[in-house]
């Protein structure tokens, strides 16, 4: 570990990732440690850097299907939570920091009556998670309002880059393809339209009534596919090759909402994964489409035949 063979302080062995993730899966991380400061996080990677140690930074950990083995090296676990907000001609730029999370993001900049955010106040995600991810939900997303984002690299230091270089698109970015491998987000500028109090609550309370009558409550890593196209949602397809409330193991295509699948209390990466690959199966047989992953698989072991 450290030179002194010690491990750094605030960092744990062996903790089940289970514990940090939506859909509740995961075996143990090799080592963990939570941070609560941007100095904190930028301090974990250096060091995970200097040791020679693979690194994850994971907020809530929504999106994601972690190995039943568990993972190596470090698990950063952001909590990194922060506002402020700089107001402008036509609205405000707003700057969270990387871990805060988005309910408390789309609250915050709805009651100051700035609109843009609102499709996130049901997203069980933080910000950082929504940059690599490009989230968005109810027709909104994240590429709509950001402006530009704070990152932090071990070798080469702190940069800004603006939106258009992170090659946003449904539900991608430039780290979720692996093209900036080590970056860490730190923070992000989001640039949002005035308008009134009372009718972004409303929103607010829109979305919210629309996620709980259309989706699932019990555990999950959120959409598992991407949508194929905009007419030919996920769900729709997955329900009418009558997957809706079918299960592998531990875990099911919801009933509610045949694009989420949910664990019911013991469920396993392993029974996630089969069951991904029994809907790509019968998705494409009936219909000739490959349903890509919008969940991330974590781990080498992770994998879905003939998945992408």
């Amino acid at each position: 570990m450290g030179t002194d063979g010690a491990i750094p302080k605030g960092w744990q062995q062996g903790v089940a990732l289970r514990k940090h993730t939506t859909l509740q899966v995961g075996g143990p991380a090799e080592y963990l440690v939570k941070v609560r400061t941007v100095a904190e996080l930028v301090e974990a990677v250096t060091t995970a850097c200097w040791l020679r140690l693979p690194y994850r930074v994971i907020g809530r950990g929504s999106n994601l299907v972690v190995s039943d083995r568990g993972l190596r090296g470090l698990v950063v676990v952001n909590q990194a939570d922060g506002l402020t907000i700089e107001e402008t001609p036509e609205g405000a730029v707003v700057r969270a920091l990387s871990g805060t999370a988005l309910p408390r993001l789309a609250r915050f900049t709805a009651g100051r009556g700035y609109t843009g955010l609102e499709w996130a106040v049901q997203v069980p995600g933080t910000v950082g998670g929504a940059v690599v991810n490009n989230a968005g939900a109810f027709g909104g997303s994240t590429a709509d309002a950001l402006e530009r984002v704070e990152l932090f690299h071990p070798r080469y230091g702190y940069a800004e880059w603006p939106a258009e270089r992170l090659g946003l698109g449904y539900r991608t970015s430039c780290f979720r393809r692996g093209e900036a491998d080590e970056w860490v987000v730190l923070a992000a500028w989001f640039r949002l339209r005035r308008t009134d109090p009372a009718e972004a609550a409303v929103r607010l309370r829109a979305a919210t009534e629309q996620r709980r009558k259309t989706q699932p409550f019990e555990p999950s890593a959120g959409s598992t596919f991407k949508n194929p196209g905009p007419d030919m949602p996920a769900g729709w397809l997955l329900e009418q090759a009558g997957l809706k409330g079918v299960g592998i193991g531990g875990v099911m295509y919801s009933p509610v909402h045949a694009n989420f699948i949910v664990n019911r209390g013991d469920g396993t990466a392993a029974d996630v994964v089969a069951l991904i690959g029994l809907g790509r199966q019968e998705v494409k047989a009936r219909f000739g489409v490959e349903l890509e992953l919008e969940v991330e698989l974590v781990g080498p072991d992770l994998k879905v035949p003939g998945g992408r």
